[in-house]
């Protein structure tokens, strides 16, 4: 790697640092740019994995003030991220690398339709609602399972999904979702970089260190830089993000 390639790594993870904080879809920064760079996609996708982790713990950080009053909340939904990413961190390395090209469009088609439907849904749901169920109910935990899944096999569009899922169960404020989503994003993401690291030592997983550093910093800087920025953007204006971010991740993929 030349000083050209590690300086487009860390650009890279400065920008996928702080779009995952305001809403997800960094990977399809960090990824496609060490791809582009010539490392083989399990190589990428694991090494990227494990350096955003320092990115989403600063991202959840910066939403402190947001997240006070979800203890109870993200204990309970936080154990169904853990869950998700160890299933979905062991299919990545089992599965042959063409399986996500199929299952990733498909899910962020689905995440884009639940972030744009969300409001008139929810309100449905909410009048309807017989029991309320201040933590989303049953079903919010297992679309939360099936969420950390896909983020432990392969991240991007993540944030997305949470945050549609999270807005559609629950009857709260959009910036406290999204500091929700920064932190069971965190959970996925530190979880599935736990099970690389360990199966780099037992088995043949390969992990690209230098890569791992440069995207670390980047989004470490980034996760901060996004918090500041993603915490005075108003609801529709954050909706109409989410809604773009995911449409570019859909483009970059299929293209």
């Amino acid at each position: 790697m030349n000083m050209l390639d590690a300086a487009a790594i860390l650009a890279a993870g400065v920008a996928a640092g702080g779009i995952n904080t305001v809403v997800g879809s960094g990977s399809l920064i960090t990824f496609p740019t060490m791809v582009a760079l010539g490392f083989p996609p399990i190589v990428a996708n694991v090494s990227n994995n494990i350096g955003l982790v320092p990115g989403s713990v600063t991202g959840a950080y910066g939403y402190r003030v947001e997240l006070k009053g979800q203890r109870e909340r993200l204990l309970r939904l936080g154990v169904a991220s853990f869950t998700g990413a160890l299933i979905g961190a062991a299919l990545l390395l089992g599965l042959p690398p063409g399986a996500f090209d199929v299952i990733v469009p498909a899910l962020i088609v689905i995440a884009l339709v639940l972030v744009i439907v969300q409001p008139r849904l929810q309100r449905w749901l909410l009048a309807r609602r017989e029991h309320d169920h201040p933590h989303g109910g049953p079903w919010l935990w297992a679309g939360i399972l099936l969420a950390g899944m896909y983020g432990g096999y392969f991240g991007a569009a993540q944030g997305i999904i949470l945050i549609a899922l999270l807005g559609i169960a629950l009857d709260d404020d959009l910036q406290r979702l999204n500091a929700a989503k920064n932190v069971l994003s965190a959970v996925v993401n530190g979880v599935a970089a736990l099970l690389f690291i360990a199966m780099s030592f037992i088995g043949d997983t390969r992990i690209d260190w230098l890569a791992v550093a440069l995207v670390a910093v980047g989004a470490t800087l980034g996760g901060l830089v996004g918090a500041r920025i993603g915490r005075r953007v108003p609801p529709v204006a954050l909706r109409g993000f989410i809604v773009v971010v995911g449409v570019v991740a859909l483009v970059s993929l299929l293209s």
